[in-house]
């Protein structure tokens, strides 16, 4: 081993003197006694960071893994971050919640350990559950913060950690520098103070979460819906938690709307952290939703409802007979649209529509929302990537007499009421169904909506390209691909001009009014749009396409539709292409 191995030889020695658990501590003896530098290089590199969605990595020792000795430190910087910046923050307490991912119940206790032993109560939900029903919760005891253990929909191997701020929704700068600055400040995990958790329950600084406060959540749900109980139809929907957390929620939902033809995948409706059925836990994924595919057919179900592990985003295929599967899988930009339009047309129709309604979507998601709330009535804004940026700006707004109806991410992420500062795939699963339900008591199905809107608005095909860059290299790959763009700025791409070209990591981001970032976005002269970003929690590349296409008079939406996918497929080409390029 080098001079640099032993350098990390020196810092996993001392991160073993200081781990408080066995298991993560033997981990890094096997990797130091075989002399494994590039291992422990990954480990000790660089600290996990507050992203897009909180904390997340890989379940391992060191200081790049998620652990028992990183959890412990970050929840006392939470806490230490919340009795100096919060008022009462140790009587208002935190709201706890996890998944059911691996670690994740274990993760959790040390997370409420640490904060009952810095003086800060813990408010504990009992059972594995969804990210925005813990969320939900927080604000509805005016916690000081909440907090989650949960991965998302990342592969097994990894958990993560969230953390939303007294408002209710996910932390931002500088919460999240002001905890890192804390954390920092400890000079030992093993000093950081904590209060064994059957002790600290005894005691009553541990909190267990009653099932009325869970109902409360439910209640905010029937609120925030637009349609009448029971529907006006019955929609036959198969629903899958993909082995997360969110089979008895989202069902308890869907009975109190009235919706009765309900069948679940039950093989994926337990929680269970090896995720056995499907190789990636995302709907998204190829593959995810087989299983759901083959029980719509055998029931012939008119919708799939399904769900990533914790319940915050929701996926949906509709019935379509042109598809060799027998159902067509809606992008996110579709699914946003659907419900964007169904929120505000219907809360129009009903006079429940705010006087100025407000829908906020990220950079990377369809440019076609804007056109929609402009001829709904609706503002409209765009942010970073993450839900933290769109309920951030609509807390933002309502100074200025706005008011949040709807917010969507391309990455299957909605909000379709004020209920939860964060998506809510239970909450937008209840809307979908809503919106199903009126358009088939009017003989169509979300499929001809989405061709009304088009012939409406113009069509719009998008797509992604997503490259897997894992380890130090990968990210070092990332670095060279978008320094490359920078430093070479295409005057074309896919065979148009660009227009305009926009980097978020400088000055333009103080013009367009954003925090900086590395993003990089380019208007073509046709119209299309291509914007690039490191994933903030995968390790990818993500290039996000957008070609848009207007029917000419009595031409078939089918031909504009063609035109689009093919500016789509020359994007695709030439992002393929540059990646490729770069070493």
């Amino acid at each position: 081993m080098g001079d640099d191995g032993g350098r990390w030889v020196e810092l996993a020695r001392a991160w073993m003197a200081d781990d408080p658990d066995p298991v993560t501590r033997a981990e890094l003896e096997a990797l130091v006694v075989a002399n494994d530098a590039e291992a422990l290089r990954e480990r000790f590199s660089a600290p996990l960071e507050f992203g897009t969605a909180g904390l997340r990595g890989l379940i391992g020792a060191g200081l790049a893994r998620m652990n028992e000795a990183n959890l412990a430190r970050v929840a006392a910087g939470l806490a230490r971050q919340l009795l100096a910046d919060v008022p009462d923050a140790a009587f208002r307490g935190v709201m706890l919640g996890r998944d059911g991912r691996r670690k994740s119940d274990d993760f959790a206790r040390v997370v409420a350990e640490v904060l009952v032993g810095q003086g800060v109560r813990v408010y504990w939900v009992p059972q594995p559950a969804s990210t925005p029903v813990v969320a939900f919760l927080g604000r509805y005891v005016d916690a000081a913060a909440t907090a989650i253990v949960t991965a998302s929909h990342n592969p097994p191997a990894y958990n993560g950690f969230k953390v939303y701020s007294e408002r209710g929704a996910q932390i931002v700068p500088p919460q999240d520098a002001r905890i890192r600055a804390q954390m920092d400040a400890i000079p030992s995990v093993r000093a950081i103070p904590r209060v064994p958790f059957a002790q600290a329950v005894a005691e009553k600084h541990i909190r267990v979460v009653p099932d009325r406060w869970v109902d409360a959540y439910y209640e905010a749900l029937d609120d925030q819906c637009l349609g009448p109980v029971p529907p006006p139809t019955q929609i036959a929907a198969v629903t899958t938690a993909l082995h997360g957390v969110g089979h008895r929620f989202v069902h308890e939902v869907l009975a109190r709307r009235g919706h009765r033809h309900l069948f679940p995948v039950l093989a994926q409706a337990a929680p269970d952290g090896e995720f056995p059925t499907v190789r990636f836990p995302n709907p998204e994924e190829k593959g995810a939703l087989d299983l759901a595919l083959a029980l719509a057919r055998d029931k012939f179900a008119e919708v799939i409802v399904a769900n990533d592990p914790d319940t915050d985003r929701l996926c949906v295929a509709v019935r379509d007979p042109k598809q060799a599967t027998g159902y067509r899988v809606l992008t996110g930009n579709e699914l946003g649209l659907l419900l964007a339009d169904w929120l505000l047309s219907e809360g129009a129709r009903q006079g429940t529509l705010p006087e100025r309604p407000l829908v906020v979507t990220t950079i990377v998601s369809t440019m076609m929302l804007a056109r929609l709330a402009e001829a709904r009535g609706a503002a409209c804004a765009e942010v970073l990537t993450g839900f933290k940026w769109i309920w951030d700006y609509a807390l933002s707004r309502e100074g200025e007499g706005e008011t949040f109806v709807f917010g969507f991410e391309e990455a299957l992420g909605y909000c379709c009421g004020r209920a939860v500062r964060d998506k809510d795939g239970i909450g937008a699963a209840a809307t979908l169904m809503e919106l199903a339900a009126a358009l088939k008591a009017e003989g169509k199905t979300l499929l001809d909506r989405l061709d009304a809107l088009a012939a409406e608005l113009g069509v719009s095909v998008t797509a992604q390209v997503a490259t897997v860059l894992a380890g130090l290299d990968g990210m070092a790959r990332m670095a060279r691909i978008m320094a490359a763009l920078r430093a070479s700025p295409p005057t074309a791409i896919g065979g148009s001009p660009v227009s305009r070209q926009r980097d978020l990591a400088g000055a333009d981001a103080d013009a367009a009014g954003l925090p900086r970032a590395d993003v990089l976005t380019y208007w073509l002269g046709d119209g299309s749009r291509l914007v690039v970003r490191p994933s903030g929690t995968e390790p990818k590349l993500k290039a996000y396409l957008e070609a848009r296409e207007a029917a000419g008079e009595g031409e078939p939406l089918g031909a504009a539709r063609a035109r689009a996918e093919g500016r789509v497929a020359a994007l695709d080409a030439w992002v393929r292409e540059f990646i490729a390029s770069v070493a």
